[in-house]
């Protein structure tokens, strides 16, 4: 795994994310949308795996649904994104020569 693709998965996952288990996730799976997709489902069933909401009357409340929202978007978008180990992945540099139009003047 290269420095664009680690870069790539700390924007998609979070600068907290284990670097070293997405390393060991990144070998195992093979690519970097692979990986983002799988910490990410994880995640989101943590989330659903415990009660979305959470009331104690006139005391808290704790809801976690825009998370879950929030995390399903995110998927949608590492689903629709382009890593950079894609083949057409990461930003293209294309070198082309520059001509004169009408040849040098002397």
């Amino acid at each position: 795994m290269d420095s664009a693709v680690l870069a790539w998965l700390l924007a998609q996952l979070g600068p907290a994310t284990d670097q070293s288990d997405l390393e060991t996730r990144y070998t195992r799976l093979g690519s970097a949308k692979a990986v983002a997709l799988e910490v990410l489902s994880e995640r989101r069933a943590a989330l659903l795996a415990e009660p979305l909401q959470l009331t104690v009357s006139g005391v808290a409340t704790l809801d976690q649904s825009n998370n879950l929202t929030g995390l399903e978007r995110q998927i949608a978008f590492v689903q629709d994104a382009t890593a950079p180990d894609e083949p057409d992945g990461g930003d293209a540099l294309v070198v082309a020569p520059l001509r004169r139009a009408h040849g040098w003047r002397r």
